[in-house]
């Protein structure tokens, strides 16, 4: 089935609100016109049975009553299409203007259940394919004699009007609710001008185009929410791009040096006859690019299962100060070598995966000492606020420019890549301490001045 396009919908959204109010509208003018007939002819009659009335009121004689029938006849002139009947008390026919027989009814009526005859209470009813309205009274004459007087009118006329009218008033509702989808498909179309805009802005978008922006200045209030938020997927997707373009740039650079080491190993080797102990030095220097190889390999599966959330950390009680001393013994050997002091003080317990936060905590303390001159101290603070646990990792140094500092958690990043040194690794570990904070619900951010950088971690602490 196919879908209606916007234009489309809101052009017959158009015609049906436009139906619907004039069909309301209809329908309350046909109720108005027919009580203004009613009313009217409940008027007409009631003045006429005044004028009866008084008639009668002052036929104070039989000679005053034998004159009334010429004057009844007087008073129905020009009246086309009324009728009037008189009964006595015994229900004898006493008075019936021409073409008044259909009344003879009403008078049995009224000589049955006299308290229903009173002004005003006017009745509809149809006979012989012709409808009337009327009433009929109980009046007194002046001389005492009581007579049912009925009146009615042929309502003919009124239904040929409202028939006329009922149709002519459909067929207004239909050219209008026709006139109102017209007028409102190109309205529409003419208001959706800017999204056509936008769209064919969307579809000229590439892979190689996306520092392309929708202009928000001039668009519609209602359509720049939707280009802000377009023009924000744009950025994080050229983000994304550039960083996968860094990525495999970065893979392709760091596994090259390794292999081109391999090989040049490899072919040394086999260009001459050596002893046992040169082939096994060989092959010691081989295993060591396949270590860094196999770290890097390793690093980046870990860093994809971050990403991905394949990864869940368990929920343990964790003593930062006890897992802090434990790193500070196993590094103790290469501190020495490079003259570099270990300090920690405070505390602080959190819940986390003990072996994914001993990873985090590692990579941050071997970066410190890598980066501390000699004679110098690593200073490791522990503390909690609230219901948060900080771990804060100081070490001096030169400072890190402030605009390398957002960066540094980024895979492969290096502040000066042309400094790379062996044994440096792959610049993954950051990135995988961010991996291991992001993971646990906590933050972490970096500060450098003063010739100290500062490491600092917010983590959720276990409430006591």
């Amino acid at each position: 089935m196919k879908t209606l396009s916007l234009t489309a919908r809101i052009s017959l959204l158009f015609a049906l609100a436009a139906s619907l109010v004039l069909l309301t509208t209809g329908f309350l003018l046909t109720h108005i016109v027919e009580a203004h007939f009613k009313e009217g002819d409940r008027h007409e009659l009631n003045g006429k049975l005044e004028l009866i009335q008084n008639l009668f009121k002052h036929a104070n004689s039989q000679e005053a009553l034998n004159r009334l029938p010429k004057q009844l006849d007087d008073a129905l002139v020009g009246h086309h299409g009324l009728a009037v009947a008189v009964a006595d008390a015994s229900g004898n026919t006493w008075y019936a203007a021409t073409g008044s027989g259909f009344l003879n009814f009403l008078l049995q009526d009224c000589q049955k259940k006299p308290a229903e005859c009173t002004f005003g209470a006017l009745r509809e009813w149809e006979q012989a394919g012709a409808s009337y309205r009327g009433m009929a009274v109980t009046i007194v004459a002046g001389n005492g004699d009581s007579f049912n007087v009925a009146i009615a009118r042929d309502i003919h006329t009124h239904e040929i009007f409202m028939d006329t009218f009922r149709t002519l008033l459909a067929a207004a509702i239909a050219l209008a609710a026709l006139a109102t989808a017209g007028l409102g498909w190109m309205a529409t179309r003419w208001g959706l001008t800017p999204l056509r805009q936008v769209t064919e802005t969307m579809s000229g978008i590439s892979a190689e185009h996306l520092s392309d922006r929708l202009p928000i200045q001039g668009m519609p209030t209602e359509l720049q929410p939707l280009a802000t938020a377009f023009n924000a997927m744009l950025a994080r997707l050229d983000d994304s791009f550039r960083r996968l373009s860094e990525f495999s740039s970065n893979i392709a650079h760091e596994l090259r040096t390794p292999i081109s080491n391999l090989m040049t190993q490899t072919q040394v080797a086999l260009s001459s006859a050596r002893d046992k102990n040169e082939y096994k030095e060989i092959l010691y220097s081989s295993l060591e690019e396949y270590e860094r190889m196999a770290q890097m390999v390793g690093d980046m599966l870990y860093l994809a299962q971050t990403d991905n959330g394949l990864l869940k950390p368990g929920m343990e009680k964790i003593d930062l100060a006890a897992e802090t001393q434990s790193l500070f013994d196993y590094f103790e050997a290469w501190a020495e070598e490079r003259s570099v002091a270990l300090t920690l003080t405070g505390s602080a317990t959190v819940h986390g995966d003990r072996m994914m936060l001993r990873r985090a905590l590692s990579n941050l303390i071997s970066n410190a000492i890598r980066h501390t001159p000699p004679v110098q101290k690593v200073h490791v603070t522990l503390s909690s606020q609230g219901d948060k646990a900080i771990v804060a990792i100081e070490n001096p140094g030169p400072d890190v420019p402030a605009e390398h500092l957002p960066k540094l958690f980024d895979r492969f990043y290096r502040v000066d890549p042309s400094r790379q040194r062996k044994g440096d690794g792959a610049g993954l570990g950051l990135a995988i301490v961010k991996s291991i904070v992001d993971v646990h619900g906590g933050s972490i951010s970096v500060t450098s001045a003063n010739e100290t950088t500062r490491f600092q971690l917010t983590l959720p602490a276990l409430l006591r």
